[in-house]
């Protein structure tokens, strides 16, 4: 993987499916995917925030993007993340992240971009539901 250097801060909200499809094997993949890919990211100046989200039948636990604020911080944050199994809820996993994490108090700046990168293995127990959060 390899990125051209240049001046792009962002907001980047990364929503991990922890639902018995994936597996607890195949999360521990997406982990090691996410580790190493969050280093190609400016997190350490401050023009990249990332937030993180597991979910599964519910959002299983979110962390805000003003809450790390290093790239080592960011790391320790996804080590700790942990497969909970049950259905795919990702319709509830991007609500939550619509309404809870960018927003100002979360730490999401008007001034920058948001991206919301989801990583599941496909079907949600809601499409339509999905379609509509994914387009808000």
């Amino acid at each position: 993987m390899h990125f051209v250097a240049g001046n792009c801060p962002a907001d980047v909200v990364f929503v991990l499916d922890a639902s018995w499809s994936i597996y607890a094997e195949n999360f521990e993949k997406v982990k090691t995917f996410l580790w190493r890919f969050v280093g190609k990211l400016d997190i350490n100046s401050g023009s990249t925030r990332v937030g993180l989200l597991t979910y599964s039948d519910d959002v299983d636990s979110s962390t805000a993007l003003n809450a790390h604020r290093t790239l080592a911080d960011v790391r320790r944050a996804i080590v700790s993340l942990g497969f909970t199994g049950g259905s795919t809820n990702t319709a509830s996993a991007l609500m939550h992240v619509y309404t809870t994490m960018l927003t100002l108090s979360a730490g999401a700046r008007h001034d920058v971009p948001n991206v919301v990168v989801v990583l599941t293995d496909g079907e949600s127990t809601d499409t339509t539901a999905t379609k509509v959060r994914a387009v808000i």
